[in-house]
């Protein structure tokens, strides 16, 4: 596994430099929701979507994995959006291997995973961008490799494509635990929460909530983030 040395990275993570903002309280309420919403069952693999691009499904999934990590327990976040990768940006790792080469066979686990800052917190990145994205994360070798994963953390948070514009989060979310839905309040229609919904029903997902982004623009904070329980997702 490689040694991730603190950085100055281009994409702060509010939770990590912040702990004490609203925003910040708000991510371990979301958290606190999570572990709610299964009492008597493990939630062990979370993905994260949402309906379209921009709605802030990655920046929602570093800060839940921070506050998973902040409590104790040993994350790993993936990053499973195999045409727009984020996550080696965040954390400042590099990108030439990741998730793309261990589902080739091309890399070990060792190889492709590396310690972030954040004491407890892991990251996968995404790896070099297939020409077959929805293909690679078909394969065995994630069922497989999840399964391995499961025996070494307590929680994997895995972000994924927005659900309307390709399969590649419908994919994933049949292989997970359970699914967070991310929507831009301000910008993301009805109609297209719905089909997104629909999209993640079709493979018998299990919605664990709804993250309401960019609720409330005027008090001077970017973001908000909010969850909802699966009744209203």
């Amino acid at each position: 596994m490689s040694m991730q040395q603190p950085a100055t990275n281009k994409r702060p993570i509010i939770t990590d430099v912040n702990p004490k903002s609203p925003i910040s309280e708000a991510y371990r309420t979301l958290r606190t929701n999570i572990d709610f919403s299964a009492v008597d069952e493990q939630l062990q693999v979370i993905m994260l979507t949402s309906a379209g691009p921009g709605e802030g499904k990655s920046t929602t999934a570093t800060n839940m994995a921070v506050t998973y990590a902040q409590s104790e327990k040993k994350v790993l976040i993936m990053d499973a959006d195999l045409r727009k990768p984020t996550m080696h940006h965040t954390f400042s790792i590099s990108n030439r291997r990741g998730l793309t080469n261990m589902l080739t066979g091309q890399a070990s686990l060792d190889e492709v995973i590396s310690e972030s800052h954040i004491p407890n917190l892991h990251v996968m990145p995404s790896g070099p961008i297939p020409p077959n994205p929805s293909e690679m994360l078909s394969s065995k070798r994630l069922v497989a490799l999840l399964d391995e994963l499961r025996q070494k953390y307590d929680l994997i948070v895995i972000d994924t494509p927005p659900t309307l514009a390709v399969t590649d989060a419908q994919i994933i979310a049949s292989r997970c635990d359970g699914v967070v839905l991310v929507l831009n309040s301000g910008e993301v229609k009805r109609e297209m929460a719905m089909k997104a919904k629909a999209n993640l029903d079709h493979v018998k997902a299990r919605i664990l909530g709804v993250v309401l982004n960019n609720i409330d623009r005027k008090n001077g904070e970017a973001y908000y983030y909010y969850y909802y329980g699966e009744s209203k997702a």
